[in-house]
């Protein structure tokens, strides 16, 4: 009986094998020498034990592989023979494989941990690519070739953000000037008050305040302190600066090699798979280049039509808070109800009335930009249901802050996609 079930043991292997064979036949993953060399091998370790030869009636005949070499068989070599391989099934085997396993996947956590900033500028600099590679196409459909093309976008870039930076830092160095100048008069109406002043003739509040600061003055653990965060300020700024001038280095070389890039990656692809995964990256490729196109927009005009409406009202630092509504407006879902309430609080602040006719401009601006303007320019982007659109925010804010609410909704997208034309179609024919 034992013989017995150790043959149809064997019968069983052979069939499973000769199926495995045929399926990857089937996908062009092994080749007609390799599989006669298979057949070879199953022989002589199965076919031995019962006399019989493995059944290869379906299976075209394939010319013999050659011998293998004098040291391979033999185990032996011009230096000695070979000694017996390690036993990969020994505790010490095991226990060693694993701790090397533990301490590279520990020492990668650590280099990911280290490199974030650097991630985070390919994010950007990748994220700017995909976005400006519509224009560039564009311009490229017109006759123009693609350096001459990259050329003109990315010098378009750098006058945007020339004419921003003109536009925000004479307004912020001047009003902060005039801010350092008449900090005292400031001061002396503070101290002028009639609250002020009943406060110190109860409580002695300003013989305090000044004591206090005249300590603060002498302690050289808070100057020490003061110097530190100016310090600190003054290297973040210097680091943005240079990460801003890195990020746009970056995006023109992707820009300039993109079409190199993605015939490297797909050709890393299965041949078989290829033009699949080719036109699944075009189109996420293209809605998120189009997203990002269609959210500048979409905040360009909230910042234009913000700026207009505030030199109507009068509401002082209206380039500024116009640049910062255009900014906050990139942030999906929450970005122009930011920016509004802070245009509403420095209105508040000069002139209640101002206020409250910018409250009532944007409630009913944010209703035309929602079913009016961001149909229209987002028609061929993305199309994300709104309960996912407000899971993807959340998810990217909590991970890595604006950005990954910046690149959660085309991410979002990209995966509905995949599961549209992947998993769904895959479904159906199991």
């Amino acid at each position: 009986m034992n013989l017995s079930w150790g043959k149809n043991s064997v019968r069983s292997w052979r069939e499973y094998r000769l199926r495995q064979r045929a399926a990857l036949r089937e996908s062009n993953r092994i080749s007609h020498e390799d599989e006669h060399l298979e057949r070879r091998l199953l022989a002589d370790l199965l076919g031995s034990d019962d006399g019989e030869e493995p059944d290869t009636s379906d299976e075209p005949s394939a010319p013999p592989a050659a011998a293998p070499a004098t040291a391979s068989t033999t185990g032996t070599t011009q230096f000695g023979e070979m000694g017996r391989p390690m036993n990969r099934q020994s505790p010490f085997y095991l226990g060693f494989v694993g701790a090397l396993g533990a301490l590279i996947a520990i020492g990668l956590w650590h280099s990911l941990g280290r490199l974030a900033t650097t991630i985070t500028i390919l994010v950007v600099a990748l994220f700017l690519t995909l976005a400006l590679n519509p224009i560039v196409e564009w311009l490229g459909r017109r006759g123009l070739r693609r350096s001459l093309s990259v050329a003109i976008v990315f010098v378009g870039v750098i006058v945007v953000f020339v004419l921003l930076g003109l536009l925000v830092f004479p307004p912020v160095i001047t009003q902060g000037t005039q801010l350092v100048q008449e900090a005292p008069s400031y001061v002396d109406r503070i101290l002028n008050a009639r609250w002020v002043q009943e406060l110190d003739k109860n409580y002695d509040v300003v013989d305090k305040i000044s004591e206090e600061f005249n300590k603060r003055l002498t302690d050289e653990n808070f100057i020490g302190s003061v110097l530190g965060g100016v310090l600190g300020a003054g290297r973040a700024v210097v680091n943005g600066v240079f990460q801003t001038f890195t990020i746009l280095i970056l995006t023109l070389y992707f820009l300039a090699s993109l079409p190199k890039m993605k015939r490297v990656a797909y050709s890393m692809v299965p041949a078989s798979r290829r033009n699949r995964v080719a036109q699944l990256s075009e189109e996420v490729m293209r809605r998120t280049g189009s997203y990002a196109i269609g959210q500048v927009a979409i905040a360009t005009v909230n910042a234009v039509l913000s700026y207009v409406m505030m030199s109507i009202l009068g509401i002082p630092y209206a380039a500024v808070l116009a640049v910062l509504v255009g900014f906050l407006g990139l942030v999906p879902m929450v970005g122009a109800t930011l920016g509004a309430v802070l245009v509403c609080l420095v209105a508040f602040f000069d002139e209640p009335r101002s206020a409250l006719i910018a409250g009532i401009y944007y409630l009913v601006y944010q209703q035309v930009e929602n079913y009016v303007i961001a149909p229209r320019i987002m028609q061929r982007t993305v199309s994300v249901p709104g309960a996912v659109t407000v899971v993807a925010a959340l998810a990217g804010g909590t991970l890595l802050g604006v950005l990954g609410a910046l690149l959660a909704i085309p991410v979002a997208a990209a995966f509905l996609l995949l599961v549209d034309e992947v998993l769904v179609p895959r479904q159906r024919h199991q």
